[in-house]
């Protein structure tokens, strides 16, 4: 869907998004408003959604797009068959309690499909991308390394990764499932690109999120090799099928868990 060239302009896009988050980040004090959902909403966000639709539509004005801060009715979506999945600041808690776990989410959603995504993290200066057909990478500092969701050697001890700011549900549950395993718990996104990096090997997300939140990590996970896939049947996630902007419950994984694990095969209950 996209070339390495504008795979290059995505990155662009995001490190100058990444940039106006930090110009508030750096300063001593912002205000933090609630949204009508009751969540976090900073400068920074405004400021990063404001640099990516810009940006977006100057350099790919044949695809719309689609934001936390700017949601548009499903009655105009609906008919959608490409279009831009974007989170300006993905873990404004985590922004807010300044612990570095934030990122920059923009993924291209064909046929409901997360074909291609840039994962930025501001704070690091570590950009994940992935992209159908041309795999998957992570940029930093101009150093280039391919992703491979796979333990450089197969752990004996699952690293399973959660939320740092939101408890789901059903993770303990999952847990009590598992006999031995190390929790990691990480903000925003880059639980799945540990995943797509081969530092982590399970992302059991047992809650809800919204759509902007995943797409562009899934992107990187899946053509890194790993699987983002339903909690209820096994089947991967999509985008744009229904109104709701919510997903299911789902579970990410590595390649090493698509080797030997039921939950992973769809064989959840």
């Amino acid at each position: 869907m996209l070339n390495h060239s504008q795979m290059q302009q995505l990155q662009a896009i995001a490190i100058a998004a990444g940039n106006a988050i930090m110009s508030v980040y750096r300063t001593q004090d912002f205000n933090v408003e609630l949204k009508a959902d009751q969540t976090p909403v900073t400068q920074a966000d405004l400021l990063s959604h404001q640099v990516i639709n810009r940006n977006l539509q100057r350099y790919f004005p044949q695809w719309p797009v689609l934001s936390e801060e700017s949601v548009v009715a499903w009655e105009q979506r609906k008919e959608w068959q490409q279009f831009w999945l974007v989170d300006p600041l993905d873990g404004t808690k985590e922004f807010i309690k300044r612990n570095g776990e934030f990122t920059v989410n923009i993924a291209l959603i064909d046929k409901g499909e997360a074909v291609a995504g840039v994962v930025y993290v501001p704070v690091t200066g570590e950009c994940y991308c992935g992209c159908k057909g041309l795999g998957s990478w992570k940029i930093i500092k101009d150093q280039v390394s391919s992703l491979t969701a796979s333990a450089p050697s197969r752990r004996n001890t699952p690293v399973i990764v959660s939320s740092r700011s939101h408890v789901t549900p059903g993770l303990q549950d999952f847990l009590a499932t598992l006999q031995n395993f190390e929790l990691l718990e990480v903000g925003s996104s880059l639980k799945l690109c540990l995943l797509a990096a081969g530092q982590a090997d399970l992302y059991p997300r047992l809650g809800d999120t919204s759509w902007w939140d995943i797409a562009a990590g899934q992107a990187v996970l899946e053509h890194a090799g790993g699987k983002l896939l339903r909690y209820d049947g096994g089947e991967p996630l999509r985008y744009n099928q229904t109104a709701q902007l919510t997903n299911p419950w789902f579970i990410a994984c590595s390649a090493d868990w698509l080797l030997d694990s039921e939950v992973m095969s769809g064989e959840t209950e």
